[in-house]
């Protein structure tokens, strides 16, 4: 059974970065989607990018310009960077596959963004 893992997360002062990693379990030559959700405390899961198969992307509103979500199939991965980061960043991340038959959720990364 195809397990995500993610790693990456920790505590950084507004303005800083941070890179993502999903580590996947399964091959992700079929992989029909890609994506990076987050929850804040007392709100609910949002999406924050995804990526397509074909390498198509699209981002939540709030983090254009300054997160961008990429793959490498070689390591079987798919990463989010996060740069200008913001205290309403703050939340649990989690990362996303869409395997056509199936689909998997990781456990998740905290990011916490303060000064």
């Amino acid at each position: 059974q195809v397990q995500l893992v993610e790693s990456g997360g920790g505590l950084v002062q507004p303005g800083g970065s941070l890179r993502l990693s999903c580590a996947s379990s399964g091959s992700m030559d079929s992989i029909n989607q890609m994506a990076w959700y987050r929850q804040a405390p007392g709100k609910q899961r949002e999406l924050v990018a995804s990526i397509t198969g074909g390498g198509s992307t699209n981002y939540a509103d709030s983090v254009k310009g300054r997160f961008t979500i990429f793959r490498d199939n070689a390591k079987n991965t798919w990463s989010l960077q996060m740069n200008s980061l913001k205290p309403e960043d703050t939340g649990v991340y989690y990362c996303w596959g869409d395997y056509g038959w199936y689909r998997r959720w990781g456990r998740g990364t905290q990011v916490t963004v303060s000064s």
